[in-house]
């Protein structure tokens, strides 16, 4: 298979040039796959772990699989994109197009950090004994930033009670459609030690639940619901 690799900002002027064409790659190859075999082959790029993938016009998850000569546009952080800073007090995010936890990992990771917490939730096949075709979530965008802020905020305080136990927290959650199997929700929390992380990503998730202004609708084979239990 070929896959044609454009380049931009740092990328470009590492390599000289704007595209690159990768041959003879395996079928189906996903798009963490060929990053990682574009740093085998061209280690003057250095690392891709914090660089995100695009085709067309839409970024795509590191699981998407490729298909032959389809083009990946390969985009490094962006100006105004995720600082220290943010991390430590906290990043919430919406997104319409799939979850990856992976992505979320590597935003937190940090080398004074040695631990990684992840939560995923994902969209079960029987809800309630009733057999699910989708999820459809709703939110109140302009509230849900400053909840959030206040939901790390509170779990700031009530984790991160010495510089041993700091915390880089990062939320993204599904807005609209999520098939069965899918993720529609993923935190990622980076502590120096595993207690604090775990510690985090349990109060996160839980206190996610509870206040943020989400709604999910179970479709089903036979009908449909709106959940009264947030996310």
């Amino acid at each position: 298979m070929k896959v044609v690799v454009r380049l931009f900002a740092q990328l470009r002027e590492r390599a000289g040039r704007n595209e690159i064409a990768l041959e003879n790659l395996p079928d189906a190859l996903d798009v963490g796959a060929l990053k990682r075999e574009i740093e085998r082959r061209h280690p003057g790029l250095g690392s891709l772990a914090q660089v995100r993938g695009a085709v067309g016009t839409e970024y795509v998850a590191e699981t998407r699989r490729l298909a032959e000569g389809e083009t990946l546009a390969l985009i490094p952080p962006v100006s105004g994109g995720t600082s220290e800073r943010e991390l430590e007090h906290g990043v919430f995010e919406l997104r319409a197009g799939a979850l990856d936890a992976e992505e979320a990992q590597d935003l937190v990771r940090d080398a004074h950090y040695g631990a990684i917490a992840t939560f995923i939730g994902t969209t079960r096949a029987m809800s309630r004994g009733r057999e699910v075709v989708r999820l459809e979530y709703e939110a109140f965008d302009a509230m849900t930033a400053a909840e959030m802020a206040r939901i790390f905020e509170r779990c700031r305080t009530h984790v991160a009670t010495s510089p041993e136990r700091t915390l880089r927290m990062l939320v993204h959650h599904r807005t609209g459609t999520v098939e069965v199997g899918e993720p529609s929700v993923v935190i990622a929390v980076a502590s120096p030690h595993r207690d604090a992380a775990f510690t985090a990503c349990r109060f996160l998730i839980d206190e996610l639940k509870q206040s943020m202004p989400i709604w999910k609708k179970e479709i089903y084979a036979d009908g449909e619901e709106w959940i009264g239990e947030r996310s």
